[in-house]
């Protein structure tokens, strides 16, 4: 019973939340046609940082959506690949990542900023800056994930070699965090609901963290994409899905204790605490940044360290698209 009155709850002020936030925008909407498709596919990761895709199930129904499916899948790496593929529609990620994926041609299109950092760096005492990397031991999933691509941007940034100053080690997050614990690798980047966990067990020490530390604050971390055969021939739904995600960033902003309450009833963590603490910590703040901006910082770092080939100009004009986007900034003001 508790839980189906907390589910009323948190669907009574969503509902809230999107009808204020609808008082600006009624004439675009009445203006609007109904979406191309009532499907809308977008992916699950084990990422409490991707709150407001999930959040934002109800208010996807709102903009006409009938059916929204979230696709299971193990980790960063899956989703542009997803994406690309036509398997999913939609999804949040790390900006980064992306445009390898952009220049290696795949049909992606970047389309929204969502949010500041997750990321945080930890290591052991030997490790207390991103030179102290030079000569060590980090672990990460995959040569292919996010956390590779964004270690290659900071060590870009410090003027390390990539591949010749850091001994990388490719391991499952828990097996990683255990070897940090043991001294056996020396750092280790972790996203939600990781670093909660790792400061409450004291392992390691919080080295760089994204959310908070220049320059990495400064930008985006995860980004909104979609398939660039969806984006063409649904522009209505695009629009409607873009919105509904949000709007749902704004709820975990201003509700973080409702939404966090969501994320452990539907399963996408299991500690209610490690979600409020990811919510509350992470701007959500869509408004504040340049996406644009972001892109170009990226693209030069994967420069420097040889992942990238194209100039960020060639990137943004192949691969972005920001109608819809400047289009909900100017409709969901604040």
């Amino acid at each position: 019973m508790e839980i189906i009155q907390s589910r009323r709850r948190f669907l009574a002020g969503i509902s809230a939340a999107g009808a204020t936030s609808l008082v600006g925008v009624r004439q675009s909407l009445a203006s609007e046609p109904p979406p191309e498709t009532t499907r809308i596919r977008l992916i699950r990761i084990p990422s409490i940082c991707q709150a407001p895709q999930y959040v934002a199930e109800e208010l996807l129904r709102s903009e006409g959506f009938t059916e929204v499916h979230y696709l299971q899948r193990r980790g960063t790496a899956d989703i542009a690949p997803a994406l690309a593929s036509g398997e999913a529609d939609l999804s949040a990620h790390f900006a980064a990542p992306l445009l390898l994926h952009l220049e290696a041609g795949d049909p992606i299109v970047i389309l929204a900023g969502l949010h500041v950092g997750c990321f945080e760096l930890f290591g052991t005492d030997r490790v207390q800056s991103i030179r102290d990397l030079k000569g060590k031991t980090v672990a990460v999933p995959s040569l292919d994930s996010s956390r590779y691509v964004f270690l290659a941007s900071m060590t870009a940034y410090v003027g390390l070699d990539l591949h010749k100053d850091i001994h990388f080690v490719t391991h499952p997050g828990p097996e990683s965090i255990r070897l940090l614990s043991e001294g056996k690798i020396d750092a280790y980047l972790g996203f939600p609901p990781e670093p909660q966990e790792m400061r409450e067990q004291q392992i390691g020490h919080v080295v760089i963290s994204s959310t908070v530390d220049r320059p990495w604050s400064q930008y985006f971390c995860c980004m909104l994409a979609g398939s660039r055969e969806f984006v063409r021939t649904n522009p209505v739904a695009t629009k409607r899905a873009l919105r509904a995600i949000l709007k749902a960033a704004d709820f975990c902003t201003s509700a973080p204790e409702q939404s966090a309450q969501f994320l452990v009833e539907q399963g996408y963590t299991k500690r209610y605490d490690h979600a409020l603490q990811v919510l509350k910590a992470i701007p959500y703040g869509w408004r504040e940044y340049s996406a644009e901006d972001t892109l170009r910082f990226y693209a030069l770092r994967l420069h420097e360290v040889g992942m990238l080939e194209s100039t960020p100009q060639k990137l943004l004009a192949q691969g972005t698209d920001w109608r819809f986007f400047n289009e909900l900034k100017h409709e969901l003001k604040t």
